[in-house]
């Protein structure tokens, strides 16, 4: 596809632009990764995805991409359907710049990466429920014993 660099690029600013409006500016400009991590991440996560969706669709590529911004997001307590929601945005933006033949084999894959997506997103939630409940049990614990 032709129009790798437009297309990422679109993608990358319409998954910032779900971000609190406050940091929107922030994430999308600070280029520092120690200052700015989940621009950082989200950046070479999506450059990898998309890489994958237009080539071997490499579950060993995908997996630590994937984990890397679903991450992020169960942790900042976005809800299921926002945090995949990323993926289907990719849709909208192939409709208007990518040429017709690419379409229907990327809505495929797209499907596919937004499937994955949200399981790992629930694998996510799992994990930071089941550290949440361990941290109250660590207080009761510090409470009784004070």
């Amino acid at each position: 596809m032709s129009a790798r660099q437009p297309i990422l690029e679109q993608w990358i600013a319409k998954t910032i632009q779900e971000y609190p409006s406050a940091a929107i500016t922030f994430i999308s400009e600070e280029k520092d990764p120690f200052r700015n991590p989940v621009g950082q991440t989200i950046r070479q996560s999506l450059t990898t995805l998309f890489d994958q969706l237009q080539g071997q669709m490499d579950p060993g590529a995908i997996a630590p991409a994937l984990d890397a911004i679903i991450r992020l997001r169960a942790v900042q307590d976005f809800t299921a359907s926002q945090a995949v929601r990323f993926v289907f945005a990719l849709k909208g933006i192939l409709r208007e710049q990518a040429p017709e033949s690419d379409r229907a084999r990327l809505d495929e894959r797209i499907d596919q990466l937004a499937l994955m997506t949200f399981d790992k997103y629930m694998q996510c939630r799992e994990q930071v429920a089941e550290i949440r409940l361990k941290e109250s049990r660590r207080a009761l614990v510090r409470q009784g014993a004070g």
